[in-house]
């Protein structure tokens, strides 16, 4: 075995004692919130990817989160396999933490805006995965929808909060959230009634997937190879497929934007027609309120994150103040190429 710190050392252990593997080398892997994750070689070639959750984890919802996560991969979705331990249970105890094993999926996360051909495949992936969950029992955890029912005065008084935690951290770049938080408190007030006004009364709600976010797809070759860090939460569909198409990188980076949502789209419909139109089309709106609803990114200190991810999650935020500045200037025309593309009547604005 190589030479590893005693982090790595522990982790070779729990991968002997709980799952008979062999660890050739353990290498931690500088990210992630919840979990210490880890890059493990075994003894045979086979490269895996092992969580380490802190004790005071809810297990019950990972424990949903691995279930579902191997009910979409036993649907033949690009959803990499969980290995169970030696007792066959997919969250594993040891020395005090759960922990889970995870044969490493090709591809990587992309770091650039994405084109229409991977926005297509992306909606074909999310169409079919929604189409599997629909049979899924609905997970306790429940995603919320502040952005749907939330107070716009408790949402100004976050402005506030996130302006004052900047102070305190000395934050980098603080005239321009200052700049950023003014804007935001704006569309708050004048944009938030206007967009719930027009959307429908009932949503479909199911078991999804509800973080599948741009850092939980991995991409090669132009195409989503695998779907990682289920959430497994009752959410709504359009509420995911939204946040998916409206990817802020992509929003503030392409030229192709409005392209990329409309693929996205039509490919989900065409994998998941049961999603009511209505629903679909408004999916542009959703990801709107959603975002405006949303400060995550806006001061990063309080993470403690290492530099990289730091420098990603800042980034993260000022993309989305972009993506939202491109959403209300456009979601007229959006909605009407998006009632277009499924072939239903002019869009509601």
């Amino acid at each position: 075995m190589e030479e590893m710190n005693w982090e790595g050392e522990m982790t070779a252990d729990v991968l002997a004692d709980r799952y008979g593997i062999e660890a050739e080398s353990v290498e931690q892997v500088p990210m992630g919130t919840d979990t210490v994750n880890w890059r493990v070689v075994t003894s045979s070639g086979q490269r895996l990817y092992v969580k380490e959750y802190p004790a005071s984890a809810d297990l019950e919802a990972a424990r949903a989160a691995w279930d579902m996560s191997e009910f979409c991969r036993a649907a033949r979705l690009p959803v990499p396999r969980v290995w169970p331990d030696r007792d066959g249970n997919l969250l594993s105890l040891a020395d005090c933490s759960p922990w889970a094993v995870v044969e490493e999926a090709p591809g990587t996360v992309a770091t650039s805006a994405m084109t229409v051909a991977l926005a297509e495949h992306t909606g074909m992936i999310l169409g079919r995965m929604h189409r599997v969950l629909a049979a899924y029992p609905l997970p306790r955890r429940r995603q919320h929808v502040r952005w749907r029912t939330g107070s716009v005065e408790e949402a100004l008084a976050k402005c506030d909060t996130v302006l004052d935690t900047a102070c305190r951290q000395q934050a980098d770049s603080l005239d321009q959230l200052r700049g950023q938080i003014a804007q935001r408190r704006e569309d708050l007030q004048t944009q938030v009634g206007r967009l719930r006004a027009h959307l429908p009364e009932d949503l479909v709600e199911q078991a999804l997937h509800a973080d599948l976010s741009r850092t939980n797809l991995l991409v090669q070759a132009g195409v989503v190879t695998g779907v990682i860090d289920f959430r497994a939460a009752r959410a709504l569909p359009a509420w995911e497929l939204g946040r998916a198409a409206c990817d802020p990188r992509t929003l503030a980076n392409s030229d192709h934007w409005a392209d990329c949502v409309l693929a996205m789209a039509a490919a989900y419909r065409s994998e998941n027609p049961t999603l009511p139109i209505a629903e679909v089309r408004h999916c542009a709106r959703i990801a709107l309120l959603y975002m405006l609803f949303s400060f995550y990114g806006a001061t990063t200190a309080e993470y403690d994150l290492p530099d990289e991810a730091e420098a990603d999650l800042q980034r993260y935020w000022s993309e989305r103040q972009r993506g939202i500045r491109r959403l209300v200037e456009n979601l007229v025309d959006l909605e009407d190429a998006l009632a277009a593309e499924t072939g239903h009547p002019r869009g509601i604005s």
